[in-house]
């Protein structure tokens, strides 16, 4: 929202401030218990005239419900016996009393009624009026609100934008890219290597070791899968091979395997699970994770690759990545990969010239502005 918008939305709010306190003192000028008392008998006998008007009226527009007419003037009589001999303005609803008792009545009738009420519905509006401004207050008190929210998000991202500027593009980033990206290409061709020769239980076991590990992010293997892989003789054959059965007929594949169905059952419903396993959990993203955490990974990885046996260049690799986080210039590295990674053309160019900067500080100013307004 533009600086204009906020300020309309400002003086909206202090109009429907004023507008709330104005309807709050005439409820106080009248008395809030007298006005709640009112409004009780009130909204109770014109209730009746509601419910029952269109029903009992001989305008001849339609007949008479005189059943429904007998129940309007129980009720009618049952109000009035209960209403409060001190209660304000009674003699106006002792004047509707009088115009009810008639042996027919009309539209007319209670038009007049309600006129005769009139002085009470002045009233009692002070109460509506007061719920109505209140409600057009917090409606406009909602609305900045929101937009202050949406100020500290665009200041959040703004400061974001700054500390990525202040990172030195030039930076050498290769230094970590190359060790990084060298192992990467390496455990993956290990790692497939590892499961187009290793059997599916030999995978799949090797997947679900490493669910001791939080930082390996495997998804584990189906229950039902990784029973079948274990406990039949199909389980000593490769993920490749066992995806190939998978597309057999039933009746082709009872000349490969022992039980047809199950294996149709095992792993045909589980073809996109097998298909999609690779490497990805054991790399290192680009830009990488902060020191600590890139040693914490590099921790893991060296244990959890170590268990499907990659030749020996893969660890050496990963111990190479390992010893980035230790560089002094790593932090100045990494903040130079993120910058380039995350930092649109034109949010460099908006950086270079100040232009962040200046909407940021216009971004505080509204906010200060806002909060100033809120808390009022």
């Amino acid at each position: 929202m533009s600086e204009e918008g906020v300020e309309e939305l400002i003086d909206r709010l202090q109009r429907r401030r004023r507008a709330y306190e104005e309807a709050c003192n005439r409820v106080e000028e009248a008395g809030e218990d007298r006005l709640q008392r009112l409004a009780e008998y009130y909204r109770e006998v014109t209730e009746l005239f509601d419910r029952y008007e269109s029903r009992i009226v001989s305008d001849g527009e339609g007949e008479v419900d005189m059943e429904a007419f007998i129940e309007y003037q129980d009720e009618l009589a049952h109000f009035f016996e209960h209403l409060p001999e001190d209660l304000p303005h009674r003699e106006d609803f002792e004047a509707v009393d009088d115009m009810m008792h008639e042996r027919y009545l009309k539209h007319a009738d209670f038009q007049d009624a309600r006129e005769a009420l009139s002085p009470v519905a002045e009233l009692v509006e002070r109460l509506d009026e007061r719920e109505r401004t209140r409600e057009r207050l917090e409606e406009t008190r909602s609305a900045l609100e929101r937009e202050r929210q949406s100020i500290d998000e665009r200041i959040t991202e703004y400061e974001r934008l700054i500390e990525l500027g202040d990172a030195d593009l030039d930076a050498p980033v290769e230094r970590l890219r190359e060790p990084i990206e060298a192992y990467n290409d390496a455990v993956g061709t290990a790692f497939e290597s590892f499961t187009r020769d290793a059997s599916a239980r030999e995978v799949l076991g090797f997947v679900e070791s490493t669910a001791a590990f939080p930082l390996v992010e495997y998804r584990q293997p189906p229950d039902d899968l990784l029973a079948y892989v274990r406990t039949a003789e199909a389980g000593t054959e490769s993920i490749p091979q066992l995806l190939e059965y998978a597309e057999y007929s039933v009746s082709k594949l009872d000349h490969y395997v022992a039980d047809a169905r199950a294996l149709k059952r095992s792993v045909a419903t589980h073809r996109t699970y097998l298909q999609r396993l690779d490497a990805e959990p054991l790399t290192i993203g680009w830009p990488p994770p902060a020191a600590e955490t890139l040693r914490f990974r590099c921790r893991e990885l060296v244990s959890v690759v170590a268990r499907f046996d990659p030749p020996t260049s893969v660890e050496t690799q990963l111990r190479d990545v390992r010893a980035l986080s230790r560089r002094e210039d790593y932090e100045r590295l990494r903040d130079s990969a993120v910058a380039r990674t995350q930092l649109e053309e034109g949010e460099r160019k908006r950086l270079k010239s100040g232009e962040i900067q200046t909407e940021l500080e216009q971004l505080r100013e509204q906010r200060e502005r806002l909060s100033e307004v809120l808390s009022g």
